[in-house]
């Protein structure tokens, strides 16, 4: 591990294990790429290979909830897979089995299909409107339902989303 790892906040430590668990491969070198306002910018490679992905907090999580784990959106690129612009959103739960996840941005919204405590677009042409809008937005809300029926409401900041998506597809060269 890198010193400037082991300087990260413990969001971005938890986005750092968050990969290596969501990795195909082993994770063998994270580097943090930059904070950009509200949103954190990472490459690492997994067999080899590049995957960049940037992530935030909820600045704000409304639900009638006792305990809730660790919730963040993430954009990921995987660039050897022909992957980019995948969004998705750790609720800090397990959704409600074969429930949706609606995502405002603006006056745009969108349905994000959920398995256990992720949430996802359907298809790649979601995902590149996803974020596209998040480009042009100013927050980002995100409703769900948990497994017990509790509806939660976070809203995301997307300050700093324009300069840490250029930050992860420099990274990886998209």
């Amino acid at each position: 591990m890198t010193t400037a790892t082991l300087k990260f906040t413990s969001f971005g430590a938890a986005l750092g294990v968050v990969a290596m668990v969501l990795a195909a491969g082993a994770a063998e070198a994270e580097s943090f790429l930059g904070k950009h306002g509200d949103w954190e910018a990472f490459s690492d490679k997994e067999g080899g290979k590049t995957i960049c992905y940037m992530a935030s907090e909820p600045t704000k999580m409304r639900g009638d909830y006792t305990k809730r784990g660790a919730s963040y959106a993430m954009v990921t690129h995987r660039p050897a897979e022909k992957s980019r612009n995948v969004v998705s959103v750790r609720a800090g739960y397990d959704y409600k089995p074969s429930s949706e996840v609606e995502i405002a941005v603006g006056k745009e919204k969108f349905k994000l299909f959920t398995k256990d405590g992720w949430a996802f677009a359907p298809d790649p042409d979601a995902d590149n409107a996803l974020v596209k809008a998040m480009v042009r937005g100013a927050a980002m809300t995100v409703v769900g339902l948990s497994s017990r029926g509790t509806k939660t409401t976070d809203t995301y900041s997307l300050k700093g989303f324009t300069a840490a998506y250029r930050a992860i597809s420099k990274a990886c060269k998209i």
